[in-house]
């Protein structure tokens, strides 16, 4: 099943979904990834759900992580499951101590011995009251605790279960790049984009590649006002491609970086945001 052009492929069990086995089906479009194992954090909803989805579909088993949202990660796993693809789901709730520990316990057992192949930095949280007036110690420290000191100390954790010539991706945000008043959590995406960077040189030589991708405006729960109507549009007027994202833009964006189509590239940020602030969306 091909998606029209300017229009995400239709994931399974949600993101966008009408048919779970025609995801599996696309043919010669879908990067082979049999075989290999990936890791995706915060893959319950949203862009992380939508991630696990392509993955899967692309032929990789899917360890599924969540915090909290145990009923929402094992209906990600159900939905691969019944797509024909491979998945558990393991969890641990970032920003407390031994979040790593927890979660590499429970990735382990999962695989069973075997190597990983990908890992997707994807979990995160933003404060909206963490603005430069209104931001607290607590909440910057959390924020950070999630966005960056987790997905640095999984890296780490990772590197020695990791193949050579693996792959990691790590899911930024663009407001690395416009002015945003939640400041704190435009400050933990920047630092992924310096940590993708420094890394691809630091692994180069294993042949492990470190990009970013950094989604635009999306509709996730976490940009739940885009349901609205009249928010959408005037969203869409900012848009060279006239719409906003879906989670299966960001999903199909990581699965390149994912694949062997992409063993050239590393250090990079893509910006996946269908052209944001490019000027009016053409009519």
């Amino acid at each position: 099943m091909t998606a029209a052009i300017g229009q995400p492929r239709r994931a399974p069990g949600g993101c966008g979904a009408e048919d779970r086995a025609a995801y599996l089906r696309r043919g010669n479009d879908v990067s082979d990834l049999t075989g290999r194992t990936a890791l995706v954090t915060g893959a319950s909803r949203g862009i992380g759900k939508s991630i696990a989805l392509r993955l899967a579909a692309d032929g990789a088993e899917v360890a599924v992580h969540y915090g909290t949202g145990e009923g929402a990660a094992n209906e990600t796993v159900a939905a691969i499951r019944r797509a024909g693809g491979r998945a558990f789901a393991v969890r641990a709730e970032f920003g407390v101590d031994g979040d790593v520990e927890a979660l590499f316990a429970g990735l382990e057992e999962g695989l069973d011995g075997r190597p990983l192949d990908i890992l997707v930095n994807n979990a995160a949280i933003i404060d909206y009251g963490a603005t430069i007036d209104k931001a607290t110690p607590d909440a910057f420290d959390r924020t950070f605790a999630i966005n960056v000191r987790a997905p640095f100390f999984v890296i780490q954790r990772a590197l020695p279960l990791m193949r050579d010539g693996g792959r990691i991706v790590n899911v930024s945000s663009g407001v690395t790049w416009f002015a945003t008043p939640e400041v704190v959590y435009a400050m933990t995406k920047g630092a992924l984009n310096v940590l993708g960077r420094s890394l691809a040189q630091t692994l180069g030589a294993r042949g492990i590649t470190v990009n970013t991708v950094s989604p635009g405006i999306t509709e996730t729960d976490m940009n739940a006002w885009l349901r609205d109507t009249e928010a959408a549009e005037q969203v869409a007027g900012m848009i060279a491609l006239g719409r906003h994202g879906q989670p299966a833009d960001v999903g199909d964006a990581v699965a390149f970086f994912a694949s062997d189509d992409a063993r050239w590239t590393t250090g990079q940020v893509l910006e996946v945001n269908g052209g944001l602030f490019l000027g009016p969306a053409p009519r």
